[in-house]
């Protein structure tokens, strides 16, 4: 097997036989997975069919995945379902009390191990602990990161002034996530994926291309971008049953309705 087919379980031999695997940059997910203790209750939370969709193309069973926007535990989810190793870190001490308890119930058929740290991921004693967990585990490095950050002030996740929805300008939001970058970043091995998910937003009538600018933030820390994947909004809690009173404000605002994402894939340079 190469070096590059080594970093998934996939066998090429048998490549048509992957139909749930995508390949194509537009992604219609349809409606968010609730499989296992996968819960829609937390606004923010992406859909399990993204660190789905990660984890089989970029890591094999007993890997290491780690998530510094943990939330409820999406990624951690979808890690103990798929036998991959996760670390996820969480702000915010009640979303971090539930995601363990979500974790906790999910079923473990490989026997694999999830950590969940509460701490500021823009921190570099946060990375520490989570070197310090992952040395415990065996692991020298990590073979997926994935960062769902806030996408800036949309969603206001807690009044911690550390959290990324709440800083008080875009270049302090971009300040912020770039340090999560540059403390993450040397955990992962290179070679392996970073996973960046966000989406852009409207400010003052104007479009805020977060998406693009959070890449540029990405590319300084030694990532060549791989893939820019968008992916399809189904009707979110906010706009849920007011698809006509958001027609009428684009039409009157002279702008066009979210509906879209980015899922974008870096490579660690180095190998």
């Amino acid at each position: 097997m190469t070096a590059r087919a080594a970093i998934h379980d996939l066998d090429l031999d048998r490549w048509e036989e992957y139909e749930d695997i995508l390949t194509d940059s537009l992604w219609l997910l349809g409606p968010r997975a609730n499989h296992g203790m996968h819960t829609p209750e937390y606004w923010g939370n992406f859909v399990p069919q993204i660190p789905y969709q990660a984890m089989r193309r970029f890591t094999r069973r007993g890997d290491l995945v780690l998530d510094p926007f943990m939330g409820l535990g999406t990624t951690l989810i979808e890690a103990k379902r798929l036998g991959r190793h996760a670390i996820g870190v969480e702000l915010v001490p009640g979303v971090a009390k539930r995601a363990r308890q979500l974790v906790r119930r999910e079923s473990n058929p490989y026997g694999v191990q999830t950590e969940i740290l509460m701490g500021d991921s823009a921190d570099p004693a946060t990375a520490e602990r989570v070197r310090e967990v992952m040395a415990r585990w065996g692991f020298s490095g990590a073979q997926l990161l994935i960062l769902h950050p806030p996408y800036h002030d949309i969603i206001r996740f807690s009044e911690d002034p550390r959290d990324l929805s709440n800083a008080p300008t875009e270049e302090a939001f971009y300040a912020a996530f770039e340090r999560v970058v540059a403390n993450f970043a040397p955990l992962l091995e290179p070679g392996r994926f970073l996973v960046l998910v966000i989406g852009d937003k409207y400010a003052r009538g104007e479009w805020i291309p977060l998406g693009f600018r959070t890449m540029e933030r990405v590319l300084r820390h030694g990532f060549r971008l791989k893939s820019i994947c968008v992916k399809d909004i189904q009707e979110n809690r906010g706009k849920r049953g007011q698809h006509h009173l958001w027609r009428y404000r684009a039409l009157k605002g002279r702008f066009y309705i979210f509906k879209h994402e980015y899922v974008m894939f870096f490579e660690r340079r180095g190998r």
